[in-house]
């Protein structure tokens, strides 16, 4: 097969997604630069702090620039988060207390929170301090209303969870304008349950945020969309001021909250990393768009397809069966700029029920912004790819991937 044409004819085909795409990059690039300059952005904020982090000037602007982009009355900004998950986490035990019931409405969240949540047994989980939890399953791809409804009219909840990207699923992510519908539907019901969203991998994808259509509070990390590939770790918290107060307190400590943490000398590379975040994103939703066209070309069921709307920047590539899956994973990290010479292969990860394997050969560890592909070993054998820093390095990894796994056949 000849490679270099097949990624041409595909690269043709795509070039009105592309166009999209770069739309979007320039709403979101002047939506960023705008709230740098209205928070007055200024070198003082690369100042850092130590200890307690008493004082930080930049902490205290970053925050408040986040909170300008997302449209909320505060945000929780800190390099004290080491996960999307354990911002969620954190998040989660901020808001619920012993006896209180959430209820996730998109469904089981992401793996790693099944011990979070008790739905795999730890004695640390909300379970185990009391914390009820109940699920509604989508329904071709969007909320179940009538459950929904049922469910809300039968008992009080104190919480709603709804996680936009499919996760380690086969349902497609949710779109914005589903999201808007359903808050105002719940609202018309119970107008004073919290309304929480996952927005992991979903920044910037699109020009509206969870915030501005009814969500109480969204949680991210920056090891993926905002961090703009040049973040080390951290995660954000963005909402209604009460809610963020409460999940600074749970991060730190009750009464000391938002007003400790040190920031370590990580101001400046938060800063730029969200200031290059449209850039970045905009580049890893091309790479998933060729991506769909190569892989869909080549016969494999793909989701999204390259001209479907994007949601995330994850691309789910099904390849029915493990070694193609697997060779392609392995085919992404010898295209990777750290760690080409590590061959990845499935291995009982924390947080996993069944074993997964994941190419991911980045500057930051378990970064998802950078060009990386994961999957576990279970049927139908669904990778899921995302990021590139740039498109020119995100295609240059798929062609890797595409004929390594081709040559091993």
């Amino acid at each position: 097969m000849d490679i270099k044409n097949l990624f041409l004819e595909s690269e043709n085909e795509v070039t009105e997604q592309f166009k999209k795409i770069d739309e979007i990059k320039r709403f979101n690039s002047e939506k960023v630069l705008r709230a740098f300059i209205d928070n007055q952005v200024t070198e003082a904020c690369f100042n850092s702090t130590t200890g307690y982090g008493y004082n930080d000037y930049g902490r205290e602007v970053i925050e408040k620039v986040y909170a300008d982009i997302f449209k909320t009355e505060d945000a929780l900004v800190r390099v004290q988060f080491v996960s999307g998950t354990h911002a969620l986490s954190t998040t989660l035990f901020a808001l619920l207390r012993p006896n209180d019931t959430f209820l996730s409405i998109s469904g089981l969240p992401y793996d790693t929170l099944h011990e979070v949540i008790g739905i795999v047994d730890n004695p640390s989980s909300l379970k185990s301090y009391n914390i009820n939890f109940e699920k509604i399953d989508l329904v071709d791809n969007d909320f179940d209303y009538e459950k929904i409804e049922q469910a809300l009219r039968s008992k009080k909840y104190k919480l709603i969870e709804i996680q936009r990207s499919k996760g380690y699923s086969t349902r497609k992510s949710l779109a914005i304008s589903k999201l808007e519908k359903v808050i105002s539907f719940i609202r018309n019901i119970d107008k004073d349950v919290i309304i929480m969203v996952d927005n992991c991998y979903c920044e910037f994808v699109n020009t509206v945020e969870p915030t501005e259509v009814g969500a109480d509070i969204v949680v991210g990390s920056l090891i993926k969309n905002l961090g703009g590939g040049i973040a080390p770790n951290g995660a954000y918290v963005v909402g209604r001021k009460d809610l963020v107060s409460l999940v600074g307190e749970r991060l730190t400590a009750p009464g000391e909250g938002k007003d400790v943490g040190p920031t370590l000398g990580i101001n400046r590379s938060f800063l730029q990393g969200l200031f290059m975040a449209p850039e970045v994103v905009a580049s890893s939703l091309k790479t998933a768009v060729l991506t769909s066209r190569v892989m869909e070309k080549l016969g494999y069921n793909v989701e999204p397809k390259y001209d479907e709307e994007r949601v995330d920047i994850v691309q789910n590539i099904v390849f029915g069966n493990p070694d193609d899956m697997i060779r392609y994973c392995q085919g992404i990290q010898l295209a990777s700029p750290i760690d080409s010479n590590a061959l990845p292969i499935p291995w009982d990860m924390p947080g996993y029920k069944d074993q997964v394997i994941m190419a991911a050969g980045a500057f930051t560890q378990g970064s998802s912004i950078e060009l990386s592909c994961d999957a576990p070993v279970r049927t139908p054998y669904i990778a899921y790819q995302q990021g590139g820093l740039t498109y020119e390095y995100g295609r240059l990894g798929v062609i890797k991937a595409v004929s390594y796994m081709l040559e091993q056949k």
